[in-house]
């Protein structure tokens, strides 16, 4: 049966959750190492530290994949269920996680905050394919991005501008700064919120042959499920996966380290080694009084950190400010694409090369950017994330089995992780190093690998994913 047309604001109000979802994201993605690097981590051990997030996406998106496809209520849909399961555990993990007082605690419960923003995103994915036409698919997607947009640019924003607003961006060594933790208790909020919206907002429609959908249910087993969806993977799949490979590579680069590599080599700001200036133990590891606060070798040592960490912490507030303009430049793309793609069909191929290509040239440009140019290397790198957040999912939804989309989408997400894997693993620290060995390099591998994954978007022939 064909899918009858959404208006925009129908398929706004299905995707308005991702609102949410992209708080939680650009705050962990933004401000994440920030928070490693305040309780003590090298910039050489961040990427290892951010494993959690691929890790979980490995594990988690293939089964809420399948488990969103095997389920349906006539009260609480399909993939309504783990939106709402996924925007508890994500709320209430981010509220926390600025409160974090060592690195181990920080790093577990990134793996918490991973898994559940991951459940509540899969789903988002596949209610696209599930409710809209494909004609209308492009639209959807884009639409999704324009949100995403919006909400990287207020997230990224929010530690700098609770500052402006009072907050101080100021904390004893160790300590996560209060702006931070008041930006995270918001983000918090809205990911709640938004994806509550999405919930009372939106209907989802009943599988088209409920009884051979309930049939199958009885029959489905999630292993046997996934090795048959491996085997029947579409060559368009298996050839964005290639291109999702390498675009996936570059922005786990930039989440892991664009804010030590920023506030070196932009901002001419990093953050102070504390033990430089404490008293140490026998470890090697800074000492602290009986109010855990560290105990410095003199009161001029005391100033000089306390100084250098409030230069690094202005510098990081503005490092995120500037991320966040990625946001814009993808809520930009977006925009202008959902207004063509209401009337008329994109070559979604050459978008998406040429996107990649302009954010692969953004990431480059950091290493000769200034703090007043550096708003140029996002605004570059925002139409590459506009074009992946979209292109990839609405060539991948016009080629595979619709009744396997959550499963399809799950698997399609193993592209995005095993890249982050590969270069928590120490894959960035080895190929970075061997440009030099400043931490900017590592951007500079980012556009790198970009650039390769636009040429991929060559190997894309299939007429039907291309055209939409």
């Amino acid at each position: 049966m064909e899918k009858r047309k959404l208006s925009f604001w129908q398929i706004w109000n299905m995707s308005f959750g991702f609102l949410g979802i992209q708080f939680g994201f650009a705050l962990q993605g933004g401000f994440m190492s920030r928070i490693f690097q305040t309780l003590g981590a090298e910039v050489d051990d961040i990427p290892g530290l951010w494993i959690a997030a691929p890790l979980t996406g490995l594990l988690v998106q293939p089964i809420i994949g399948y488990l969103s496809d095997n389920t349906w209520s006539p009260k609480y849909g399909r993939r309504k269920p783990y939106f709402l399961i996924g925007a508890i555990l994500a709320s209430i993990t981010l509220f926390f996680m600025p409160h974090s007082p060592v690195l181990w605690i920080a790093a577990g419960l990134l793996w918490v905050l991973d898994s559940s923003i991951n459940i509540s995103m899969e789903p988002f994915r596949a209610l696209v394919a599930d409710k809209l036409p494909e004609s209308q698919r492009s639209n959807g997607f884009v639409i999704q991005t324009l949100i995403i947009g919006i909400g990287t640019w207020i997230a990224s924003n929010l530690p700098w501008l609770v500052n402006k607003l009072g907050v101080s961006n100021e904390a004893p060594a160790g300590v996560i700064p209060p702006s931070v933790i008041v930006a995270f208790s918001v983000g918090a909020f809205v990911f709640f919120a938004s994806i509550l919206y999405t919930i009372i907002t939106t209907k989802e429609n009943p599988p088209s042959d409920l009884e051979k959908f309930e049939s199958e249910k009885k029959e489905s087993r999630f292993i046997p499920d996934l090795i048959k969806s491996m085997k029947e993977m579409p060559p368009t799949m298996k050839k964005l996966g290639l291109i999702q490979f390498f675009s996936w590579f570059a922005f786990f680069t930039m989440w892991s380290l664009s804010m030590p590599a920023l506030t070196e080599h932009v901002f001419n700001s990093p953050k102070p080694d504390v033990k430089e200036y404490a008293q140490l133990d026998k470890e090697g590891n800074a000492l602290k009084n009986d109010k855990k606060e560290v105990i410095y070798l003199n009161t001029d040592k005391k100033i000089e950190y306390e100084s250098k960490d409030k230069v690094y912490n202005d510098a990081a507030d503005l490092v995120g400010s500037a991320t966040g303009v990625y946001g814009l430049s993808s809520m930009a793309f977006a925009l202008l694409l959902t207004f063509y793609t209401m009337k008329n069909k994109i070559n979604r191929k050459y978008i998406h090369m040429c996107s990649l290509i302009l954010g692969g040239l953004g990431f480059i440009y950091m290493f000769y950017a200034t703090p007043s140019t550096l708003m140029y290397s996002f605004i570059l790198i925002g139409f590459s994330w506009g074009s992946i957040l979209s292109m990839p999912y609405a060539m991948l939804s016009s080629s595979v089995n619709p009744n396997k989309m959550g499963m399809m989408m799950g698997l399609f997400n193993m592209f995005i992780v095993i890249p982050q894997i590969i270069a928590a693993l120490g894959g960035i620290n080895y190929l970075y190093k061997l440009i030099g060995e400043a931490h900017i390099n590592a951007m500079i591998l980012a556009g790198l690998s970009l650039i390769i994954a636009g040429l991929c978007n060559f190997f894309i022939t299939d007429k039907n994913a291309i055209s939409g």
